[in-house]
């Protein structure tokens, strides 16, 4: 299949008008040619690099804690699947699931096999210390809980378990959250030891650690440990942004859910809402002065259905200039071949060169020069893995 006369820009630059041909989930060629179509462009797919697909898919109001202990978990990929498909529909041709299970894995696998169009989907297997955060979305007297590691050894152990499961990466907390019940965003998660071990064997297994990480403790625990990347780092500071810059660790702020919590644009507890005024507060500064220190900023969205619809990618891309002062372009390379590479997929994805995967879009406008031109009204069409699965080519 090919487009031609459409104007390229490439998840780094503007190339100009180009004939994009691809074969299958590849593209084969990118040559010059003559314009033809001045009003559209063809941009990479999105890439979010930290989603939780199996949250509630469907309309009805839920209680987003007790409804994953009461679903089973055949119910809960289905979920999955709409809501990675929701996603893709919109743009989102890959996505990093930062809570994954054998679910997630399944969703990946499927999509992956061609069973069912989906997106390309990364799993990491959630790293947690006994009353931690990944630990306390589940009420203490209630047996089915995800597993926990406490201890160097059983933390060892825990990502042995997550590799031989099949999943591509790990998550670690290293501060409290937000919508977890009963901890503080401050309270310690892992000891040194502990994280040094989880993070020096999902090595050991080509396994990256992505850390979630909201305080300037938990970044500096993070950073410490040797972690490949820091999902939220809502107090970073410019010492901690330069040394993130340095050894290139990008930073996914997941600005829209935050807001959308002190806003009361989704019902949570009363708690969970006072730990999230308390990090909103003084949190527009600090990214901005993370990104004048050199931090690299990727699109993570910690959508879950819930809290923060899949769908809302592009509102992500387009806060990311509002909030943390990037420029057009630079939103549009978080979005795309920065955030490739965070998930370990920048060989394959987020860029449009021959032999890369043919995921990619087409828009009405030119999004790196103006980013109010990444909306869901002015996507014309999505291929993903080679097919067009929204919209129609030109």
């Amino acid at each position: 299949m090919e487009m031609k006369g459409i104007r390229m820009w490439d998840g780094e630059r503007e190339i100009g008008a180009v004939r994009l041909a691809w074969q299958g989930d590849r593209i084969e060629e990118i040559d010059a040619c003559a314009p033809a179509h001045t009003d559209l462009s063809v941009v990479p797919g999105l890439v979010d690099s930290h989603v939780h697909l199996l949250g509630y898919a469907g309309t009805a109001p839920v209680d987003y804690l007790s409804w994953p202990l009461v679903t089973p978990d055949v119910e809960r990929v289905l979920h999955g699947v709409s809501q990675a498909q929701r996603a893709m529909r919109l743009g989102v041709t890959t996505v990093r699931d930062l809570a994954g299970e054998r679910g997630q894995i399944a969703i990946r696998n499927a999509f992956d096999q061609g069973v069912l169009d989906g997106p390309r989907v990364v799993v990491h297997g959630i790293v947690g210390m006994t009353a931690g955060h990944s630990d306390l979305f589940t009420p203490p007297d209630v047996e089915r809980r995800a597993p926990t590691a406490d201890g160097p050894d059983a933390c060892r152990r825990l990502v042995r378990e997550f590799a031989r499961m099949g999943a591509d990466g790990i998550k670690v907390c290293t501060s409290g959250g937000v919508l977890s019940v009963g901890d503080r965003s401050e309270w310690r998660n892992y000891t040194a030891a502990e994280l040094d071990t989880i993070v020096d064997e999902a090595h050991a297994l080509g396994m990256l650690v992505a850390a979630h990480c909201h305080t300037v403790a938990g970044i500096e625990a993070a950073l410490a440990a040797g972690v490949d990347s820091l999902e939220h780092a809502t107090q970073v500071t410019p010492a901690q942004a330069e040394e993130a810059a340095r050894r290139g660790l990008t930073i996914a702020p997941t600005l829209l859910i935050l807001e959308r919590i002190v806003r009361g644009d989704t019902a949570v507890p009363e708690h969970s809402r006072d730990k999230a005024r308390a990090l909103y507060g003084a949190r527009r500064e600090a990214l901005r002065q993370a990104h004048n220190a050199g931090a690299p900023f990727v699109l993570g969205t910690d959508s879950s259905g819930r809290h923060m619809p899949f769908g809302m990618q592009m509102d992500e891309v387009r806060a990311m200039v509002d909030e943390i002062g990037l420029s057009d372009e630079e939103a549009m390379v978080a979005a795309t071949s920065a955030a490739a590479r965070a998930v370990g997929l920048g060989d394959r994805v987020g860029r449009l060169a021959p032999g890369f995967g043919a995921d990619f879009l087409v828009v009405r406008g030119a999004p790196w020069r103006s980013i109010g031109d990444l909306t869901a009204d002015r996507l014309i069409a999505v291929v993903c893995r080679g097919k067009v699965v929204a919209g129609a080519l030109p």
